[in-house]
């Protein structure tokens, strides 16, 4: 067991990364999992844990941190999930063609739906309010707007489960 988190610095909390860990903070409240991060300022805690959902994460501020407890060194597996948990997503590189059908038929499924689409480069532009790059999934949206970009988005989706 580890007391005094905060007198320790950040040369002492890397030898905490990815490790398994139980704290004990606040008002003896306990937690468990890996740590990704420490914040070198405020000494608070990034603890990640898996699950069948994917990761959930915890933030612990560095001042409630009473005790804490390694329980195992990560293995290779687990090592690679932390690193790579907070990446995004990368999107597989379509041929120009592909990109070319997936505009044009976004482009139709809108007009059907009666939203007014514009071309701007390569991007879609719906009623000036939203706009939609390649390679023109729901995740591609930008507005301003959250509802209409909620809307649009499912429109999007609808689009995709009928042509896939």
């Amino acid at each position: 067991m580890l007391c005094d988190w905060l007198h320790l610095g950040p040369q002492e909390w890397l030898q905490f990364v990815n490790k398994e860990v139980k704290v004990k903070a606040g008002n003896d409240d306990e937690l468990r999992g890996w740590l990704h991060t420490v914040d070198p300022v405020s000494a608070s805690l990034v603890l990640v844990t898996f699950g069948h959902q994917g990761a959930s994460v915890v933030v612990l501020m560095g001042h409630a941190v009473r005790e804490l407890q390694v329980l195992r060194e990560a293995d290779e597996v687990t090592s690679q999930r932390l690193r790579t948990c907070f990446l995004p997503h990368r999107k597989p590189r379509l041929e120009p063609q592909e990109v070319k059908r997936r505009k044009a038929g976004l482009q139709r499924w809108l007009e059907e739906n009666r939203l007014p689409v514009e071309e701007d480069g390569e991007r879609l532009v719906v009623g000036g309010a939203l706009s939609v790059a390649p390679p023109y999934g729901p995740e591609d949206c930008e507005s301003s707007n959250q509802i209409i970009l909620l809307r649009i988005q499912s429109l999007i989706r609808d689009a995709q489960l009928h042509t896939d």
